[in-house]
């Protein structure tokens, strides 16, 4: 055998991707002077871009193995490890980050158009993954919170009111007069925050004392929020620009900019090295963007209409799309919540 025509993996691009997302994958002798063919686990990939250095494959629905190889000329490159998220859940309308309490249980939405009354607004997947209705009857359910007790939290954008559930599911009225509720957030002090699509972000004291904490511009909408380790809140809020934002707002209610440079930013979650992972594109390619502390960004982790995210207590990710709910062990520990610090 000659290793000089063997197809040799140097790097691939990023380091996970669910099925739809795409994979840069560097190299030499990748096509062997015809075609390539690049095998994720057993499954062939569609290769979109194929030359003796570069190749770019979109990873298939049926992949579960996060593993890929190139062949070339009846020559097959060693396997270079990467992650795929599998799918747990489908049938779902995600509309911000899913949720993980502290026994490791999922919860998500379902929260269908504006106004349309839907027969499961939350769902809950077990440790098991079976996917269970959670919660109905609560119109156009968007964000989800846990406290330091363990009651979960559901904004609405329909009736501006967020809403209190037990862990068994029973819901009663928390606040209400929020707007168009969107994003959830609590501080150390388990004050909640909540975002208004007209970019007003409320601060509901543990007594219930409603505040303004601070007013971003009205074509803002505060619909993803966390705190970050520096105690400041991070907000991100979709337009039609390809250069949004993420806003940073101090303790005393000062916005000011983050990062910019992102399309479309939804969900976002910190690790505990206080890197910012948002659902965004950048350089065109959507997925997970991860942001250092000192504002680097790339992509982290490749997938088509991906909306929000969520660190579980392991090194397991959550990822929602507009419509299912994936898993993968992205080898990145979340932030400890703030409510607990």
């Amino acid at each position: 055998m000659d290793d000089r025509r063997k197809p040799k993996i140097s790097a691939v691009a990023p380091v996970a991707a669910i099925p739809g997302g795409e994979f840069q994958i560097r190299g030499t002798q990748l096509t062997g002077g015809g075609r390539a063919r690049v095998l994720m686990g057993d499954t062939p990939a569609n290769v979109l871009v194929g030359s003796d250095d570069y190749i770019i494959a979109r990873v298939p629905d049926s992949a579960t193995l996060g593993e890929i190889i190139v062949e070339a000329e009846s020559e097959r490159s060693a396997p270079w490890r990467c992650e795929i998220g599998l799918q747990i859940a489908d049938s779902l309308h995600p509309v911000t980050n899913p949720m993980v309490d502290f026994q490791g249980n999922v919860f998500t939405t379902f929260s269908g158009s504006r106004g349309k009354k839907t027969s499961v607004s939350v769902f809950k997947i077990d440790t098991n993954y079976q996917l269970k209705p959670f919660l109905s009857d609560l119109m156009n359910a968007t964000a989800l919170a846990i406290d330091r007790e363990g009651l979960i939290y559901v904004s609405s954008r329909y009736d501006g009111v967020v809403y209190q559930v037990t862990p068994k599911g029973n819901m009663s009225v928390y606040c209400e007069g929020m707007g168009v509720a969107t994003g959830l957030a609590f501080d150390k002090d388990e004050n909640l925050y909540v975002g208004d699509r007209s970019g007003t972000i409320f601060k509901i004291a543990r007594s219930r004392q409603i505040y303004v904490f601070c007013t971003l511009e009205p074509s803002i909408a505060a619909y993803h929020m966390t705190f970050g380790p520096d105690g400041h809140l991070y907000v991100t809020g979709p337009t039609t620009s390809s250069f949004d934002c993420v806003h940073r707002i101090s303790p005393a209610g000062t916005p000011g900019v983050f990062y910019r440079g992102l399309g479309r930013p939804q969900g976002i979650a910190f690790d505990e090295h206080g890197n910012l992972y948002v659902a965004a594109s950048i350089g065109g390619r959507r997925g997970i963007v991860r942001i250092t502390p000192g504002g680097q960004a790339r992509l982290f982790l490749s997938g088509p209409n991906v909306t929000g995210l969520a660190f579980a207590p392991s090194t397991r990710m959550y990822v929602t799309t507009t419509s299912a709910l994936y898993r993968l062990d992205a080898g990145v520990q979340g932030m400890t919540m703030p409510n607990l610090q």
